[in-house]
C-alpha cells in the first residue's frame, strides 16, 4: 500500500478516537487542525474559514498568522466556498485572484465543511511546495471533513450564520 495512502488512514482512524463523544463544533475544529498539521508533511498551515455575515471568516487554525475575512468567490478559499467543491491548486501563483497570506506557500487544498446542505466553513491547507496535493489528498481530506461533520454538532455554529 502506498505510504501516503496509509498515513491518511491512520491519520483518519486517529481523528476518529480523538473526536470520541465530543461534539462540540469548536473543539472539534481546533484538533481537527491540529491533528492535520501533526501528520501532514510539507503543509505551513491548516485550518478553517467559518461562513459568518457573508464572508469567510478565520476559524480554528495551526501554522503561521492568517488573512482574517474573505470575501465569497475570492482567492482558492471564496472560490471554493462558492463552487462548493474542492479547490486543488498546484502552483497558488498561477490561480488567478490568489489571496497571499504567507508569501512561503506554493500549493493549497481547500475542502468545503457542508453540514445539513449548507456550506458552514472551508478547511484550507498549504505547503511551501509546488504540486504538494494530488487526487489522494483530496480523497483522504474529504474522508476526513466527512468524520468531521458526521461526529459534531454545528446546529450553534449555523444558528449564528442567519
Amino acid at each position: 500500500m502506498n505510504n501516503k495512502k496509509k498515513r491518511y488512514q491512520e491519520m483518519n482512524q486517529a481523528f476518529k478516537a480523538l473526536l470520541g463523544e465530543e461534539k462540540d463544533w469548536l473543539a472539534n475544529l481546533a484538533n481537527s487542525s491540529a491533528i492535520l498539521y501533526q501528520f501532514l508533511d510539507d503543509i505551513n498551515w491548516a485550518g478553517f474559514y467559518l461562513w459568518r455575515n457573508e464572508e469567510l471568516i478565520l476559524g480554528p487554525f495551526q501554522g503561521k498568522t492568517a488573512c482574517v475575512r474573505i470575501e465569497e468567490g475570492r482567492g482558492v478559499c471564496g472560490k471554493a466556498y462558492a463552487q462548493r467543491k474542492i479547490m486543488l491548486v498546484k502552483n497558488v501563483n498561477e490561480f488567478p485572484d490568489h489571496i497571499a497570506c504567507d508569501p512561503n506557500s506554493k500549493s493549497e487544498i481547500v475542502i468545503p465543511v457542508i453540514a445539513a446542505g449548507e456550506v458552514i466553513a472551508v478547511l484550507d491547507i498549504d505547503s511551501p511546495s509546488l504540486a504538494r496535493f494530488d487526487e489522494i489528498d483530496r480523497r483522504y481530506l474529504q474522508e476526513f471533513v466527512n468524520i468531521l461533520v458526521d461526529n459534531t454538532n454545528f446546529l450553534p455554529l449555523m444558528e449564528k450564520l442567519s
